[in-house]
């Protein structure tokens, strides 16, 4: 039979302390002499002990939960920023509720029932853009995850640079014949990041006396099959381009499939460049411009966590966006 979890009286044992010392610990009070506060964390560590948030939210008479709202759980940007946010909170003893939003209805309720149905004790919102409705819905702390909001603490990227970067990359290998391929428009969930990496693209080619074409544009859903299709159409053209800016990893990923059933080499024939640098860009060799999703995601908490405590948020920045080049250009 395997071992019971230690529990807090085993740790005040282990500590040599008592029991309202090895709380106060947990709870983070200031009422802890340094040498205790030593002597209880190494305990903590030796003994392997992990608070029950149930537990905890009974006799604190908080829930310790924080409400995360997200499009696509299983789109791999997004699981990458949940881990960052998971992550900052757990190091504080918070639990997460995490509610998936894949259609207009699913949105809806998801703002209605963390509202109403769920003790949260604040709210993440990643990828979406709410309206101020939404916001006021909520009623509690609010922060947004690659999205902005005059009146919200927020963590977002400057997509308008990154969109510039990979297309100044790609004018750097001496491309002229640059075409783009992102997300539909208007965006799903009022997410502007594709929208905005698009507009750093053409400014980008206007700024090197090109100027954008048309028919080098394809928009369509942020997945590998569209994105396969749309390429497929671009290297089908009179004049096809010589490199492709995919607004995601994912969707450049499609455009490579593309060119090798047309039998295009890449970089040789096109070259292409993605966004984000998800763990499959290292596997593939792709090119593409790094944004700190985990990152993002950690420093989302931390500002919830301080709003929720009611103190100073941490200072800090996020790491900047920079073109990870490998095989692919």
């Amino acid at each position: 039979m395997p071992s019971r979890s230690p529990t807090i009286r085993d740790v005040a044992r282990h500590a040599g302390v008592g029991v309202g010392t090895v709380s106060r610990v947990l709870n983070d009070s200031p009422r802890v002499r340094p040498d205790k506060r030593t002597r209880v964390l190494e305990a903590i560590a030796d003994l392997g002990f992990v608070r029950n948030p149930t537990a905890h939210s009974l006799s604190t008479g908080r829930s310790h939960a924080i409400g995360v709202i997200a499009p696509f759980f299983t789109s791999p940007s997004s699981a990458e920023r949940l881990r960052g946010v998971s992550t900052g909170v757990a190091e504080h003893g918070y639990r997460l509720l995490l509610v998936d939003v894949e259609t207009p209805q699913q949105r809806a309720s998801a703002f209605s029932d963390l509202a109403g149905r769920h003790a949260v004790e604040g709210v993440i919102v990643v990828s979406i853009q709410p309206s101020d409705a939404e916001i006021a819905s909520l009623g509690r702390p609010l922060v947004l995850v690659d999205a902005a909001h005059d009146s919200l603490p927020h963590v977002a990227i400057d997509d308008v640079r990154g969109g510039a970067l990979a297309t100044d990359h790609l004018l750097g290998k001496g491309h002229t014949r640059i075409a783009f391929v992102g997300d539909r428009l208007p965006a799903p969930f009022g997410l502007s990041s594709g929208e905005l990496r698009l507009r750093g693209h053409r400014a980008a080619l206007k700024r090197a006396g090109i100027e954008p074409r048309t028919e080098y544009m394809r928009l369509g859903g942020h997945d590998r099959e569209e994105a396969r299709e749309a390429a497929a159409s671009l290297f089908s053209l009179e004049e096809p381009p010589t490199a492709v800016f995919a607004a995601s990893d994912i969707q450049a990923v499609g455009v490579i499939e593309a060119a090798t059933a047309t039998g295009l080499r890449v970089p040789d024939d096109v070259a292409v460049i993605g966004f984000d640098d998800i763990e499959l860009a290292a596997v593939v060799g792709l090119t593409t411009v790094r944004q700190p999703l985990r990152e993002s995601g950690r420093r989302g908490a931390e500002l919830l966590l301080a709003a929720i405590e009611g103190v100073a948020p941490p200072a800090a920045e996020l790491e900047a966006l920079a073109v990870v080049e490998r095989r692919t250009t």
